[in-house]
């Protein structure tokens, strides 16, 4: 999703004396009300709707952390300049400190972020793409004091980092509330400081749970209809007894501001990863080696599984656990372990969460039946990389109740298609639209490389498969395609005519 941006602010060293500039504005509270435990919010919401005892409690633990990047030019990073430019002249027109400082030259570049404190001790939470390919690290707390600070731990794939900073007292703290208690319209405040302002508070209420932007194995974010802004990443998510109930970490932004959709990372989530950092700085995260897709209906029907649940495999990387261990592409994993797989997310979360070198039995439908399967799960991440492929509709081979022409892999159209030697299948050559394989999304230039759990190596073994699948009384037949370098399952229904 690209209008979905990763709400810390990368500046240019203009960035440091608007930074700088705001640390001294009057938005924080009295240094005499810094808490030494965690915050206790008591009655929650006022009695007239209003927020103040939760913020009275919560701000002193909320923190700013700046960031100087490691030899990063701030052109290149994903906070765009005319945000700054423009907060530039805000500043100006306030006649503030520091807006007239005019920018080092150099490919110095600063981001700003939020965080939280969990520890009094100096334990504080934030994102990791907040302090990601920092060589110095500064956080400031609400009382306005600032304080270099250590990276204790980083995780990139569920995006959390954890910091420590020295102080001289014990520090205020938040508690960790119940993420999965939360529902849609239940009210929240985001914390943070947004554009380096001082620290702000918003309210809105939980959208959507669950959402998926595509960034890893832990895309579960808590969808939030609250003003949040650059600046705000790292900053904590509060509920209406003033817990964290997660951490805001990106904005839906067509326009490079706020259009107040939010998403932040689950606590339920997030305070198991920040105890693992806290003890060893670093997780490695498990690996199988496969490409997934959800069971569809059409697909469970085609493959004679009784519900559409689990995860089908598309395809294997060679040498990975997941080959060595005998799983196949058509293979769709039900169970791992003692644990359930219903979705490919699932899959993905369960392997994620486990460690490099764990012995698991992974239960996968195959031909009809049920296996088990033992897996080591391993730790090094791979990414695929193929050449593109073009349309072809030459050599036509007409396929059976499909709508489809079939033609063998030839020298010429393997050439044409900048196909690799070892992709063997038939080429489609032609569309029918008005037939169940252009409405299933099938498109000429696909390589079909599986009939259902046949493989096939040519245009008749296609026809082949499909004529038996047709023959079987099975209403779908599932074709493994080859597009562009990625494999996915479509599943075909015969035409009714």
């Amino acid at each position: 999703m690209s209008n979905i941006h990763r709400t810390h602010l990368a500046t240019a060293a203009v960035g440091v004396a608007i930074i700088v500039g705001a640390a001294s504005l009057p938005f924080t509270i009295n240094p005499s009300r810094v808490l030494a435990a965690p915050a206790q919010v008591e009655g929650a919401v006022d009695s007239g709707g209003s927020f103040a005892s939760i913020v009275e409690a919560d701000k002193p633990a909320v923190v700013t952390i700046v960031t100087t990047m490691k030899g990063t030019d701030v052109s290149a990073t994903d906070d765009g300049s005319p945000m700054d430019k423009k907060f530039k002249k805000f500043l100006e027109q306030q006649g503030m400190p520091g807006a007239q400082q005019k920018p080092e030259r150099g490919p110095v570049a600063q981001a700003l972020g939020s965080g939280f404190i969990v520890d009094p001790s100096g334990i504080i939470v934030t994102n990791n793409h907040v302090i990601d390919n920092a060589a110095d690290i500064r956080v400031t707390l609400d009382d306005g004091t600032e304080l270099p600070a250590t990276l204790v731990g980083a995780d990139p794939k569920s995006d959390l980092a954890v910091l420590k900073v020295q102080a001289p007292k014990l520090l205020p703290t938040l508690a960790w509330g119940d993420s999965s208690a939360l529902k849609l319209g239940d009210q929240i405040l985001a914390i943070g400081n947004p554009f380096g302002v001082g620290t702000t508070v918003t309210a809105g209420i939980v959208s959507a749970r669950g959402r998926d932007l595509h960034s890893g194995p832990y895309d579960d974010f808590i969808q939030i209809d609250a003003p949040i802004n650059h600046g705000n990443s790292g900053g904590p998510l509060v509920d209406r007894d003033g817990k964290v109930v997660g951490i805001n970490t990106a904005i839906y932004s067509p326009n490079g501001g706020s259009v107040g959709v939010g998403f932040a990372i689950p606590s339920d989530e997030a305070k198991a990863i920040i105890a693992k950092l806290e003890k060893s700085g670093s997780i490695d995260h498990g690996y199988l080696g496969v490409q997934l897709q959800p069971v569809t209906p059409e697909i469970a029907d085609a493959i004679g599984l009784a519900k559409p649940e689990g995860a089908l495999i598309t395809s294997v990387t060679d040498g990975t656990p997941a080959d060595k261990a005998g799983i196949k592409s058509g293979d769709v994993v039900t169970r791992v372990g003692g644990n359930d797989v219903n979705t490919p997310k699932d899959l993905s979360r369960l392997v994620a969460d486990l460690v490099p070198g764990d012995k698991e039995v992974v239960t996968v439908w195959r031909g009809g039946k049920t296996a088990e399967l033992n897996v080591t799960i391993g730790g090094s991440d791979e990414q695929d990389k193929q050449a593109a492929a073009e349309n072809s509709d030459r050599h036509h081979q007409v396929g059976p109740a499909l709508g489809i022409g079939l033609a063998d892999l030839t020298p010429e159209i393997r050439d044409e298609l900048k196909l690799a030697q070892n992709v063997d299948g038939a080429v489609v050559a032609s569309i029918d639209p008005d037939k169940p394989a252009a409405a299933a999304g099938i498109q000429a230039g696909d390589i079909i490389t599986k009939v259902n759990d046949r493989e096939v190596h040519d245009a008749r073994d296609a026809k082949t498969a499909v004529a038996d699948a047709a023959k079987s009384g099975r209403k779908t037949v599932l074709l493994l395609i080859e597009r562009a370098g990625q494999t996915t399952f479509v599943a075909v229904p015969f035409a009714t005519s």
